[in-house]
């Protein structure tokens, strides 16, 4: 089911099956229907509150290299970010690669690729620039 979730910077839906978060939304999609309080909101909730959580479960990654991703994206504090070039160093990749798996990521938020940013610059993502903006000064007031 696709829930749709108020946030202090704007609407987020998510889908959210019972058991994992499967792909989460930047905007409102049309399906979405109110929120309950299930394991993405309530993190939503703690995120949007500058609170400490554990992440809701999540849908499986695709790829080898997706899971490797994503720890490297959990590892980045919120508030600070790293550059594309950094993040692919760490994880033994390029930073087009770096850049394309991030511009796939169907968990923004969850799984933070907003924190990273090129070296001259923010760089791209996927949901938009402001969102980014907006997400990276959120972060920096927690």
């Amino acid at each position: 089911m696709i829930y749709l979730y108020d946030s202090p910077l704007g609407q987020v839906s998510y889908e959210w099956d019972g058991e994992a978060c499967l792909h989460v939304w930047l905007e409102r999609h049309e399906a979405a229907k109110t929120s309950n309080k299930n394991p993405v909101s309530l993190w939503l909730d703690a995120y949007f509150n500058a609170e400490n959580a554990s992440l809701p479960p999540l849908a499986e990654p695709a790829t080898p290299f997706q899971i490797v991703m994503r720890e490297g994206l959990l590892n980045i504090p919120a508030g600070e970010v790293r550059t594309y070039g950094e993040i692919a160093r760490a994880l033994h990749t390029s930073p087009r690669a770096m850049g394309q798996a991030l511009g796939a990521n169907p968990l923004p938020i969850l799984i933070p690729c907003h924190r990273v940013i090129a070296a001259e610059g923010l760089g791209g993502f996927a949901c938009g620039i402001e969102w980014k903006k907006n997400l990276l000064k959120f972060e920096r007031g927690f």
